[in-house]
């Protein structure tokens, strides 16, 4: 496996639209106590070109005071899902991203909007390449069915995302704002984040030569990340990692190398190993069928 910590510039075969890019990007939020607040978030998705929007077990459901603050971004409501719980709602996600105002216990990579924007197109360009069939589309829906899925999680309004949510993630986004109070409503964090989103969008179906003037990023520090450079297998789900975090926790505790009544953190530091490791799926079932063998033998 190939790894490269350069600045973040995609070179994609695959000639996508902003459409095809912003259709690979859901906003999840997370039991959401006010319906007015998810309908101005559907509002600012709307106005920034996403259309996926997962609300996880809110506090109330959505109603009339929803579609009034979602204004034209009505439709979002009526298309949203509804998911009992997050694990569920990001399942077949391949790569999960998390808003966040502050650092966690065992925080995950933190970067800013344009950051996770050049991680998202860089991730969706290169799984695209990957799963490209023979017939040579040049569009990401004719390329693949199963286009790239990635995921924002976005808190709840008075306290955001717990340490358990935020451990879902593999990039957590911090928006720079007054370091005396960088807390922002869920729906301008929705807003902030997507306008990012949209921006990159545009510039990204332009030539790679105009990207960071159009951007205006020619000064913004790039975040030293490390990006797998080639994807001959899709990338591996959210629900597949936390199932490979589960039997290797499971197979620790069996040849005695951990105490199942005193874990810890080892969940939340395997699951971040799998996220860093970036895994496919033929890895996936190397690893799934070496750790059946080991609990076995």
């Amino acid at each position: 496996m190939s790894n490269d910590s350069t600045p973040i510039l995609a070179a994609s075969t695959v000639h996508h639209t902003v459409s095809d890019y912003l259709a690979c990007v859901q906003v999840v939020m997370v039991n959401t106590t006010l319906p007015a607040n998810i309908g101005s978030a559907a509002r600012a998705m709307h106005t920034m070109g996403l259309s996926r929007l997962t609300v996880v077990d809110p506090k109330l459901p959505i109603d009339e005071t929803s579609v009034s603050h979602a204004a034209g971004g009505s439709e979002l409501l009526s298309s949203a899902l509804i998911a009992p719980t997050l694990e569920s709602a990001i399942a077949d996600c391949q790569l999960v991203f998390a808003a966040s105002s502050r650092s966690r216990h065992l925080p995950r990579p933190v970067v800013i909007p344009t950051q996770a924007a050049k991680i998202m197109f860089d991730f969706i360009d290169k799984q695209s390449v990957s799963s490209k069939d023979d017939s040579n589309a040049d569009t990401l829906s004719a390329a693949t069915t199963n286009k790239p899925n990635i995921a924002i999680l976005f808190g709840r309004e008075d306290r955001g995302l717990t340490n358990e949510e935020l451990a879902y993630a593999d990039y957590h986004i911090q928006i720079d704002a007054n370091p005396a109070y960088p807390v922002l409503n869920v729906a301008s964090a929705v807003q902030v984040i997507a306008s990012f989103i949209f921006a990159y969008a545009q510039s990204h179906t332009q030539t790679a030569d105009s990207l960071d003037t159009a951007l205006g990023t020619t000064t913004q520090p790039m975040l030293d990340v490390h990006l797998r450079q080639q994807w001959d297998e899709p990338a591996i789900t959210q629900q597949q990692l936390q199932q490979l975090t589960h039997r290797t926790t499971e197979l620790m505790v069996l040849r005695g190398l951990a105490d199942s009544e005193n874990l810890k953190s080892l969940p939340s530091r395997l699951s971040r190993l799998g996220s860093r490791l970036q895994l496919d799926q033929k890895e996936y079932q190397l690893l799934s069928a070496l750790i059946a063998k080991l609990a076995k033998d």
